[in-house]
């Protein structure tokens, strides 16, 4: 007999607009939909306007909870790394998005948690109760979580350090982490053009990392972003 565990949804009350921007938020049937075909409009695109190549997909866990780390150097980021996945994983995806300029107007808002399905890590203001959440949801609800570590987007093409608060989320956890290198991006989109243009993307995946071991402190923390940081760059074609 299948045991049944039934729950009210997180967001279940909020008003619209902090429904929006809550680390709750579920999507419902309407965001289901929405988010459906976005996703199949992504693939499209980045098959015709940018050829995504991805090597590496047998990388990924066989299902969920896990999250992906990448270099961070254009918007395509996020989008090129959700198109590389399929089936539950595509569907439990959040890319998390700095809460200041993706959540900073309802109209944006509603885009980014819709079609993105982003979360917001507000860059001066994310506290540890928003961190616990995010960490609670990603493995209560087999979520796959896809991370920039940088914190921002690389204005040279070279990737930066990668910030501690990545380890709040997997140090002293089961859950996975999966390195990505993505190619070409920068060129495509850089951060001081205003519109994308034509431009192969390549992205590499590599094998997952396991942080089971690591204490959930600050120094933790550390070894995780390192490690991490470590795998990402030697994916990096030579």
């Amino acid at each position: 007999m299948t045991d049944w565990q039934i729950r009210p949804a997180r967001d279940l009350g909020l008003p619209t607009a902090e429904r929006l921007r809550s680390h709750g938020r579920e999507a419902g049937l309407v965001g289901t939909l929405l988010q459906g075909g976005w996703r199949r409009l992504v693939r499209f695109y980045m098959a015709a306007m940018h050829r995504l190549e991805v090597t590496g997909r047998e990388h990924l866990p066989a299902a969920p909870p896990y999250v992906m780390v990448a270099n961070h150097s254009s918007h395509l980021d996020a989008l090129a790394v959700a198109a590389a996945l399929r089936g539950p994983a595509a569907r439990r995806a959040h890319a998390l998005a700095a809460g200041d300029t993706f959540f900073t107007s309802t109209p944006m808002a509603a885009f980014a948690a819709y079609a993105i399905n982003a979360l917001p890590v507000w860059r001066r203001r994310t506290r540890m109760k928003d961190l616990v959440t995010l960490r609670t949801r990603l493995e209560e609800d087999a979520l796959v979580y896809i991370l920039f570590p940088e914190g921002t987007r690389s204005r040279d093409g070279h990737m930066a350090a990668f910030q501690p608060g990545l380890g709040a989320f997997v140090a002293g956890s089961a859950v996975p982490v999966v390195p990505c290198w993505l190619e070409g991006a920068h060129a495509a989109w850089p951060p001081q053009a205003r519109l994308p243009k034509p431009g192969r993307l390549r992205l590499h995946i590599g094998a997952p990392l396991s942080f089971a071991d690591t204490s959930q402190d600050r120094a933790g923390w550390a070894q995780v972003a390192s490690r991490c940081e470590d795998a990402v760059r030697a994916l990096a074609p030579r």
